[in-house]
């Protein structure tokens, strides 16, 4: 592990700080996935439940990893969860498109940026196993345009999800791209787990979206 980037340094308290925030995730997804493929059961049929579940499962699998990572402080086991959780942050953002893409747009537009946001995800992942955590700058950089990939696809993505389900949507993207001006404070004392606090604001605009705007809830 010599030749690997020195990790983050955070006092106690800040580490205390950055496990609570996103342990508090974790309860969350798990409650929110719950109740999604509860409803998208009663309410819609079997592509609603497996988006869902989809969506649901990446958003556990990355509160997990960071909360492990923040929590365990063995050096070669956190280069290890640090390396998993920077990989789930690529699974959450392709998760959070796929209710939207499987559901609200489907047809060629849906499955195309589906396949695409999918593929970026895979890649992503590959280059940070490739990268061993240098070059972290890049990644960041790769996390928000694939995050805003969806301008692509902009019309159809506004005519299939409605004015209130693009509202949350724009709103959770710009809670995480904001958020990052956080992340990169360095010098600013809990910087890491105000950026946790950024990223549970966004997921819960997020999943508001889905709840209300993916599954189809009867007139």
């Amino acid at each position: 592990m010599a030749d690997l980037p020195a990790l983050p340094r955070y006092s106690l308290r800040e580490e205390v700080a950055n496990s609570i925030t996103h342990g508090i995730g974790i309860i969350l997804a798990i409650a929110g996935l719950a109740v999604l493929c509860a409803y998208a059961a009663i309410y819609g049929g079997s592509l609603h439940v497996i988006a869902c579940a989809i969506y649901g499962a990446t958003l556990i699998i990355c509160f997990t990893t960071s909360t492990l990572y923040h929590s365990i402080q063995i050096e070669r086991t956190r280069q290890v969860l640090r390396t998993l959780d920077h990989s789930a942050i690529f699974l959450l953002i392709a998760g959070t498109y796929t209710p939207f893409m499987l559901i609200n747009l489907a047809g060629p537009w849906g499955w195309s940026l589906l396949v695409a946001i999918w593929a970026l995800a895979i890649s992503g992942i590959a280059l940070r196993l490739v990268l061993r955590g240098r070059r972290h700058g890049l990644m960041v950089s790769l996390y928000i345009l694939m995050g805003w990939i969806a301008v692509i696809g902009a019309k159809p993505l506004i005519e299939n999800v409605g004015k209130g389900g693009l509202m949350l949507l724009l709103g959770g993207g710009i809670a995480y791209t904001g958020g990052v001006v956080f992340y990169k404070w360095r010098s600013l004392p809990y910087n890491h787990a105000i950026w946790h606090g950024w990223v549970l604001f966004a997921s819960v605009l997020h999943y508001f979206a889905v709840l209300f705007y993916v599954i189809p809830w009867p007139a």
